[in-house]
């Protein structure tokens, strides 16, 4: 038996799971033991579910502060510490996007897994099942060829050799032989008395994880189109993978108590039509364990096989007396025939090793794919559920400020030549008549020939300094007529080589422009 525990050893994430307190509605502690038909061990999952409850109501009531707060207790924030929390929050937005997009990732893996494993379930479940019809046609078909057909025909062949002592003296010997394979027969298992349909139970099994696959599969897909898209439907997303992380925990609880024991709670489910000798035999399949099938298998052939050899006899012997007799005595080999058959398949069915290897790789598909998997998902849900909060506090901090920016920006003089608003003002028609500067410089001549005089500073109207004067300067001619204030743009800045020609003009110059520079 020891060495059977080498086949199968509990994956160490189902002995956390198990370990992990369980407690009834009264906060007491109780068995950790798979024992669902009990009361104390579904209050414990009640009350893992209930803990989760909560959990979800209080992250949702921290967010709806947080929104309540944000939106009714927000303050103005001045333009240079507005700037680096906007920067701050929009990067917190673009990590929780990532961190959303690697759990969905994630989420994808875990469901895969755990589809593997519910299919390695439901496939060692069907093998399992056509393993017993196959042991319950073959018990039924012996059975009734011995107790009907073989009776028939003893019974006939005792009128017929009613005159002969010695031939219903193999006779009688035929008839104890026939009640040997009745009775050992009626050792064999029967399937019936367990009233257990392992098909049903595999399709309904396949037909829920079709459903809860396809589900996952739209949640998953829903994540990401949220996390790309950043929809304010995301609260409500956060409370739904909030409850899909609670259904998986309890399920986790329940599947992980059952892998660290399943032998024990498979024994204790069987008892009723199963000695606890054939279950261990069929659990644990050991060299050191016999099989409890094997002797009464062994008496079953050899009570063939003695009636074979008395058939064989009469027909060699008594046919030439009897004719009459040959038909029921045929009659009796081919059902012997059948029945021997039968009881080789039998041998080979009833061996642990086909039960065995199903059983075995049904346990690695629940608690190694399965359990992975729901491990997978939990995280995933966890992860896109803290994550989709944040974001969504994040996006509604963003709004916050650009709402407040806006604010600022309409209370913003129109006149303020510094205003980015100011574009979309229309600008004065005269003061775009400005006349070419180059255009004069050029019928003057260079402008390395202009020498004026030196003048006094009482003579000259200082020009204002934010005026287009690139031009004058060897700037570009693309805005030589346009002014500076419909371009929205700051005023130069000069280098006191340039200031000093343009504040040296001649009065002729001051003259033909006039005040077109002046605003």
């Amino acid at each position: 038996m020891a060495t059977a525990r080498l086949d199968y050893v509990a994956p160490w994430w189902t002995y956390w799971l198990h370990n992990f307190p369980h407690f009834n509605f009264f906060i007491q502690s109780v068995d950790n033991t798979f024992k669902p038909e009990e009361a104390s061990y579904q209050q414990s999952l009640i009350f893992l579910a209930c803990v989760g409850a909560v959990g979800l109501g209080l992250s949702l009531l921290v967010l709806a502060v947080y929104l309540v707060c944000l939106c009714c207790c927000r303050k103005d924030i001045d333009e240079d510490t507005k700037r680096p929390e906007t920067c701050c929050v929009t990067w917190t937005a673009v990590i929780t996007g990532l961190i959303i997009c690697s759990a969905v990732g994630v989420g994808f893996y875990g469901n895969s897994e755990t589809n593997d494993g519910v299919y390695q379930l439901t496939y060692s479940l069907y093998n399992a099942n056509h393993t017993l019809g196959g042991i319950s046609n073959l018990v039924a078909g012996s059975l009734g060829n011995v107790e009907t057909g073989l009776k028939q025909h003893l019974e006939r062949l005792d009128e017929i050799f009613s005159a002969r002592a010695d031939y219903l003296q193999s006779l009688r010997f035929m008839q104890l032989m026939v009640n040997n394979v009745i009775r050992e027969m009626a050792v064999l298992p029967d399937i019936d008395k367990a009233n257990v349909d392992l098909a049903a139970i595999s399709d309904q099994t396949a037909s829920i994880e079709y459903y809860r696959w396809l589900s996952y599969l739209l949640l998953l897909i829903l994540d990401l189109v949220i996390c790309l898209a950043m929809c304010v439907g995301m609260a409500k997303q956060s409370r739904l993978l909030l409850i899909t992380l609670q259904h998986v925990v309890v399920f986790l609880q329940g599947t992980s108590d059952f892998c660290v024991s399943p032998d024990k709670f498979i024994v204790n489910q069987t008892k009723d039509f199963l000695s606890a000798d054939v279950a261990h035999y069929y659990l644990f399949c050991s060299p050191n364990l016999p099989n409890p099938f094997q002797q009464s298998l062994t008496i079953c052939q050899r009570s063939l096989t003695t009636m074979q050899i008395q058939i064989q006899g009469l027909l060699q012997f008594s046919v030439p007396f009897f004719p009459t007799a040959e038909r029921d005595l045929l009659g009796i080999q081919r059902l012997l025939n059948s029945t021997e058959f039968s009881v080789h398949q039998l041998t080979a069915l009833l061996d642990c090793r086909g039960l065995h290897k199903d059983y075995l790789d049904a346990l690695m598909g629940v608690c190694y794919d399965g359990v992975e998997g729901l491990l997978y998902l939990s995280l995933f849900s966890l992860l896109a559920a803290c994550a989709l909060s944040v974001m969504l506090c994040a996006i509604f901090r963003v709004w916050t400020l650009m709402g407040s920016r806006d604010k600022e920006y309409d209370d913003i003089d129109e006149e303020d030549p510094f205003n980015p608003q100011a574009r979309r003002i229309s600008y004065n028609p005269r003061r775009s008549n400005i006349h070419s500067f180059c255009s004069y410089t050029s019928s003057l001549g260079s402008q390395a020939s202009l020498h004026p005089p030196p003048q006094s500073a009482s003579n000259v109207v200082p020009p204002p300094e934010y005026m287009n004067q690139s031009m004058l300067f060897g700037g570009s001619p693309r805005y030589e007529n346009v002014p500076l204030i419909g371009r929205g743009s700051p005023p130069p800045s000069y280098s006191p080589s340039m200031r000093t020609p343009y504040l040296s003009m001649t009065d002729a110059q001051i003259r033909h422009f006039g005040t077109d520079f002046q605003v």
